[in-house]
């Protein structure tokens, strides 16, 4: 009979593996049961324990299962609080130690927070992460590219570009040289970078960044491996910013099959990409099947991230403004209120976002 820490330990690394092709729902699966091996064999309160909760909660959060991947994330934090800083390995992982698996945890939960809108605790929880990255393995080691990733993630969403360009230039310097230049994870920051491209609205430099990411994940992972595709997501919001809308259409469409296959019909991606479809229609002409699509992303929205969240806003503004320009403008009016007090409340009054639909709904009442 096989023993059972090293079979919790097998499941615990095939779920890694798993998580990584994209295949969520059985990775989930396999630390789940590593779990339940885990807490009898070596007990609820163990290292181990909260080590495996933390990857659960990675795969419930890649679902959308934010309650759930929090309360994951919340025990585990709670293990680890009980246990000295003393290097000790866990799950018998290369650099697994107490202090690696704390970190990810306090990352994890500031990840929820920010899918959530809650920026402020989501930034407290990140910095929290990173001090306990710096303090347990020096201020530029790979293992604190997570953090900074998140951090930068964060400070795209709260318009603070040059900080979030910031955390990603030094999380670039230090992955490019250990790991080259066509490493995943270099590919994840110059995504993100793009990203931050995109917001700022600087589109051509966004898309040299977006392109780097695209390339080198179709060329280690394939073409339909979920990363690649929301990479070329990605990618195609910087060419809609440069009038490419035919270049840009294709990536939604594939982004739309490839996630619902893997995630089913409803999952936050797929509300992305129908959001950016939507876009692509309504520049091509075609006002009902943007309409359809816009009101399809918000209902998704408002079902998977409650309706005052950020990202409700986006999709009802972009709503907004196809109905004012066919005529609807009680309902335009109505949906530019709302995605202003949403994002007023979340963001502030100046955040670039919030003057954004300040000015859509000015134009829409002259």
């Amino acid at each position: 009979m096989s023993d059972p820490i090293e079979e919790a330990a097998r499941l615990h690394y095939e779920g890694l593996l798993l998580r990584g092709q994209g295949r969520l729902v059985d990775a989930k699966s396999h630390f789940l049961r590593s779990l339940e091996i885990l807490r009898t064999a070596a007990g609820p309160q163990s290292p181990d324990v909260a080590n495996v909760l933390n990857a659960v909660a990675s795969a419930c959060e890649g679902l959308g299962e934010y309650a759930e991947a929090e309360t994951h994330v919340r025990t585990a934090i709670r293990i680890l609080d009980t246990q000295p800083a003393d290097g000790q390995p866990v799950d018998g992982e290369p650099g697994g130690d107490i202090e690696h698996v704390r970190m990810e945890c306090h990352n994890m939960l500031g990840n929820l927070h920010r899918v959530r809108g809650e920026y402020r605790d989501a930034e407290e929880e990140l910095q929290l992460a990173l001090a306990i990255g710096e303090a347990a393995f020096g201020a530029n080691n790979p293992e604190l590219y997570g953090v900074l990733n998140s951090l930068g993630i964060l400070c795209k969403y709260t318009g603070e570009f040059e900080r979030a360009h910031g955390y990603y230039a030094r999380a670039l310097d230090f992955l490019t040289e250990t790991l080259g230049p066509e490493h995943s994870e270099v590919a994840v920051i110059y995504h993100n970078l793009g990203g931050v491209e995109h917001a700022r609205g600087r589109f051509a430099e966004g898309e040299a960044y977006a392109r780097k990411a695209y390339d080198i994940h179709r060329n280690t992972l394939g073409s339909d491996h979920p990363v690649t595709v929301a990479d070329g997501s990605a990618l195609g919001g910087l060419l809609d910013g440069l009038g490419r809308y035919d270049e840009s259409e294709p990536f939604y469409r594939s982004a739309l099959d490839v996630f619902a296959r893997l995630y089913g019909p409803e999952h936050y991606e797929i509300a992305v990409n129908l959001n950016n479809l939507a876009a692509v229609r309504q520049a091509k002409g075609d006002a009902n099947e943007a309409e359809a699509l816009y009101r399809r992303a918000l209902a998704m929205k408002e079902k998977l991230l409650g309706p005052d969240h950020p990202d409700v806003a986006t999709t009802a503004n972009n709503l907004a403004v196809l109905l004012r320009a066919k005529g609807d403008t009680g309902e335009a009016e109505k949906l530019f209120g709302r995605a202003m007090a949403i994002l007023e409340k979340n963001l502030g009054p100046e955040h670039p976002r919030v003057v954004a639909i300040r000015r859509n709904s000015a134009t829409s009442s002259v």
